[in-house]
């Protein structure tokens, strides 16, 4: 495959790929980060990848899981957030999710994406994690009962 291949392949997967890091890392800019250096990554390797979709899908959660563990975090400093009250119960729901996605491991962040966000079923889960499928089981079954805990998740999100 050449460079009008991968230009073309970048150009198309990148939304969809944002959306998934974005997901994984919970910052639109941490998340451009990952896509670019996966990206990167694949260009070096375009000339060896027959099917780019799930080597790109690989590569990011591949990424997201080691070399996101790597990176220095620090507090990010933010504008004054708006008033409570002028907040809906669904921006409510949604923080709260959103915090306590934020508390899982990035294995069990990683495995509801794809399971729930991408619908992957276990065995495939696992293929793109490469880690068995009682893992991807457990993993699910650990970040669920986390969020199952939460009050407000149970009783507006029905979980």
């Amino acid at each position: 495959m050449g460079v009008g291949d991968f230009e073309s392949f970048a150009e198309t997967a990148s939304d969809s790929l944002l959306r998934q890091a974005w997901l994984l890392t919970g910052d639109p800019h941490k998340a451009e980060d990952l896509l670019q250096t996966v990206l990167a990554r694949l260009w070096q390797r375009w000339a060896r990848v027959s099917d780019p979709w799930p080597y790109a899908r690989k590569m990011l959660y591949s990424t997201y899981l080691t070399w996101w563990r790597r990176r220095w975090r620090h507090e990010v400093p933010t504008s004054e957030l708006p008033d409570a009250s002028s907040a809906g119960p669904d921006v409510e729901l949604r923080l709260t999710l959103l915090g306590r996605l934020a508390s899982l491991s990035r294995m069990q962040r990683a495995v509801l994406a794809l399971r729930y966000w991408e619908d992957l079923s276990v065995e495939d889960t696992a293929t793109v994690l490469g880690c068995s499928a009682g893992s991807v089981k457990t993993h699910t079954a650990r970040a669920l009962a986390v969020l199952r805990a939460d009050e407000l998740l149970r009783l507006e999100a029905g979980l």
